[in-house]
């Protein structure tokens, strides 16, 4: 003490104490919920609401996943089905819009809300299913701070280590950065399944045979498929570098692989792509220019498919608000990486980098090569030329995606698995805690040459199915595993029922699902896996979730 006032040196620890001590206050709570996606942010919304304390823990600095980064076409099915925090997600985006100061590019009756299927603008209801990327992050991020949600950003799984177990409950979570979570129940809301796949939870990667579950629509989907959409659709294109000719090699993004027997199982996912975000409007548009490490061979395939006589280029250039568009792969040669991504699931974080940076380079460069290349039909690309990425979206990016589409990775095995036979309603569900109704959808996973010498894309599904119901059991792991772990995007089901599910509607659904059920274990003084359905049940209508399909 000096002079009656306390030494430089106490204060310093005092407040290096505190520094310390709030440190590890802001690291622990009732549920730690692991992920960036949409499902994370209605989970931690959810938990919210039902009182208990939330950390979001996100590898993300930018909440949303594929709903804030491009995907802003929905992927809605049935309308009908979504309700909840989904509901009020949709509902906030036509708020927005509603207000003139919202359309900077475009006047909104010039915009003409066309939607899957159905209007992007339903009155009625107040929703709206078609936006923009930055409307859909700010929604996002009022939702955090409505709820005062604790958001650590950037923070990656201690994939090897980082996971603490004791009697088949998760204790604490650790990150790249060193930091600790601790909490009584843990969600992971990542599409990876990393922390699922790191408590030990068992998984799945790749396509199930037919056999496994009694399913028609799994495994190799070779030979002739009446439900085909993605394919060459009768064009005959020869693979190799000289037509015709198998010595001359074979050309780019074509595997020389068998594509495996009609139904069997393997361990390639659905190709990965970047939904773009593009203009027309010349005062908000960033041209495209040629990437670092473009090269044009990579990209000969689409000269012959043009040639071959298809111009269906610009046919998934989806309107969104203010003069944009959601732009999604389309047609024999497009912007899924076809065949690239099979060991993403897996792979180290760098690993991760790589495929992502790989993809990035290959969509940035058929970009600029559809719209530069002589050799690509002079229509197209004067059209091209005619559209740039949107400067307003993206801006710490340079205008792309922050997320690349993760369709599939791992798929947890839970205590019940959905397969195809469950959402035909071949199989009753019997513990329903969410609903899907978009059709089976799985994009191409290879390219391959067929025995007439002819190359073709495989793995495109697109069959109609009516509104189906999803499982607690399947986004529980079985008690053995882990007993304080829900898993509502990486869930339990086989590849082709997960074509369907993984859509970001339901995905919002099922992170209020696991939300609700993570409180109430709580509130009850029960294990998940004790917790009864019918009290689940009750909150989950309660709070506006549809479990059984009312035909409008």
């Amino acid at each position: 003490m000096l002079n009656g006032k306390k030494s430089p040196r106490i204060l310093v620890a005092a407040l290096l104490f505190f520094l310390v001590f709030q440190s590890k206050g802001e690291n622990k709570a009732d549920i730690i919920i692991y992920g960036g996606t949409s499902a994370a942010v209605t989970a931690a919304v959810q938990v919210a609401k039902m009182g208990k304390s939330v950390i979001i823990v996100s590898p993300d600095n930018h909440l949303g996943g594929l709903s804030s980064s491009g995907l802003g076409f929905t992927d809605s099915g049935d309308k009908g089905v979504i309700g909840g925090l989904s509901r009020e997600f949709y509902h906030r985006v036509y708020t927005h819009y509603q207000k003139p100061e919202a359309w900077q590019w475009q006047k909104k009756e010039v915009y003409g809300g066309k939607g899957q299927g159905s209007p992007a603008v339903d009155g009625q209801s107040r929703t709206m299913w078609i936006f923009e990327p930055h409307v859909a992050e700010e929604i996002f991020e009022n939702f955090v701070q409505d709820y005062k949600i604790k958001v650590f950003r950037g923070e990656f799984l201690e994939r090897a280590h980082g996971v603490e177990i004791k009697d088949g409950n998760i204790q604490t979570i650790k990150t790249l950065s060193g930091k600790i979570y601790t909490g009584k129940i843990f969600i992971d809301a990542t599409y990876e399944g990393d922390l699922m796949a790191a408590a030990g939870v068992s998984y799945h990667v790749g396509r199930e045979a037919n056999d496994v579950y009694g399913e028609n629509w799994n495994g190799v989907q070779t030979g002739n498929l009446a439900v085909k959409h993605h394919d060459f659709q009768g064009l005959t294109i020869s693979p190799y570098v000289i037509p015709g000719d198998q010595k001359s090699g074979v050309l780019p993004l074509i595997s020389t692989e068998e594509p495996g027997q009609r139904g069997s199982g393997d361990q390639k996912i659905q190709a990965y792509c970047f939904r773009t975000c593009l203009t027309k409007n010349n005062s908000n548009r960033v041209p495209f220019t040629r990437p670092s490490g473009y090269d044009s061979a990579q990209y000969e395939l689409m000269i012959r498919i043009f040639d071959a006589g298809w111009r269906k280029t610009f046919q998934k250039f989806d309107p969104i608000p203010n003069d944009k568009t959601d732009v999604n792969n389309h047609g024999p040669f497009s912007f899924d990486y076809i065949g690239k991504n099979y060991s993403y699931p897996e792979a180290s974080y760098e690993k991760r980098k790589e495929i992502i940076a790989a993809h990035e380079t290959y969509q940035k460069g058929l970009l600029y090569f559809l719209a530069n290349d002589p050799r690509v039909p002079l229509e197209v690309r004067d059209e091209m030329r005619q559209w740039g990425l949107s400067k307003d979206e993206f801006k710490d990016n340079g205008n792309w995606p922050h997320q690349i589409y993760v369709r599939e990775a791992r798929r947890m095995i839970g205590q019940s698995i959905l397969t195809e036979n469950e959402i035909t309603g071949k199989n009753k569900v019997f513990h329903p805690v969410a609903m899907g109704s978009y059709n089976m959808d799985s994009h191409n996973t290879q390219r391959y040459i067929k025995p007439d010498g002819f190359v073709e894309n495989e793995g495109d599904i697109e069959v109609s199915i009516p509104p189906y119901q999803i499982d607690l059991g399947s986004i529980i792991p079985k008690k053995a595993e882990c007993k304080n772990l829900l898993v509502p995007v990486a869930l339990s089901s086989s590849h082709i029922a997960y074509g369907s599910i993984r859509m970001e509607p339901v995905f919002m659904i099922l992170g209020q699902s696991a939300g609700t059920v993570a409180s109430l274990a709580l509130e009850n003084n029960q294990e998940i896996n004790d917790l009864s359905y019918e009290i689940i049940r009750t909150k989950l209508i309660a709070d506006g979730l549809i479990l059984e399909y009312l035909k409008h």
